[in-house]
């Protein structure tokens, strides 16, 4: 089974956020970039299935050249190899259409990918390119088993989760469940030193066409300063929450 796992090259969620260029632009000075966590249990799960059923595993990004140390991270975990895509990701229709060509050209059984990044939150990469590739889809993926080509898996479903049966190609949109953070696995030094002799392949963008542009950004409003109201004045609680906060 040839597995290919989507990469996304994120913000660490403790970096302070600012943005350039009139707020268009996000503001990478400073910022530490780590593997997008739902990508990473998508990648623990396919080291799995390379371990007791004998995968390879192939690791992807759409990005620059600063991109390559969390694809090289992805390799000391213990993938086999890595394709960068050189092109900016600048929309999530772009990044699907040149991962679609990758899946194409490599021949590919299974592609794991995070439902959603971390930064933008857009959950449209994983559906656009099971649609691109004529292969099933499953999102929202929380549990899989794969025997030949069956894959019985959970989604997670307002109220619970649903188990489902599909066969390969299948592009999965994977979360939290498809393993636990416990099973995560941190590179050991032999890893590392191993990571620097794996392929890291890059290939030219197919010229595929953004379908969305950034206008500007803009951070939440700061919350205001908290009011306290002693316990005993309840005319006083009422009437802030009737005619400042307006919920009653």
């Amino acid at each position: 089974m040839k597995i290919l796992v989507c990469i996304s090259h994120v913000p660490d969620t403790t970096s302070k956020i600012n943005f350039t260029n009139n707020d268009a632009e996000f503001d990478k000075n400073g910022v530490q970039f780590v593997i997008n966590p739902y990508d990473e249990f998508c990648l623990t799960r396919a080291m799995w299935f390379k371990e007791k059923q004998g995968a390879t595993v192939t690791v992807v990004n759409v990005g620059g050249t600063e991109t390559e140390p969390t694809l090289r991270k992805a390799l000391a975990i213990g993938a086999d190899d890595a394709i960068r895509v050189n092109t900016n990701p600048v929309d999530g229709f772009l990044v699907a259409k040149e991962l679609a060509a990758v899946v194409k050209n490599g021949g590919y059984d299974l592609v794991l990918a995070g439902k959603e990044s971390a930064d933008y939150n857009g959950q449209m990469v994983p559906g656009m390119l099971a649609s691109l590739t004529d292969f099933n889809f499953i999102n929202g993926c929380v549990a899989m088993e794969v025997e030949g080509t069956i894959v019985t898996a959970k989604r997670e479903i307002d109220g619970g989760n649903q188990t489902v049966t599909t066969n390969l190609p299948l592009v999965v949109g994977g979360q939290k469940g498809i393993v636990e953070e416990k099973d995560l696995r941190i590179p050991n030094m032999r890893g590392i030193m191993m990571a620097r002799k794996k392929p890291l392949q890059v290939l030219e963008p197919t010229g595929a066409a953004a379908s969305t542009s950034i206008s500007s950004f803009e951070k939440p409003v700061p919350k205001g300063a908290v009011k306290l109201v002693d316990a005993d004045n309840l005319d006083e609680l009422i009437n802030l929450l009737h005619n400042e906060a307006k919920v009653i």
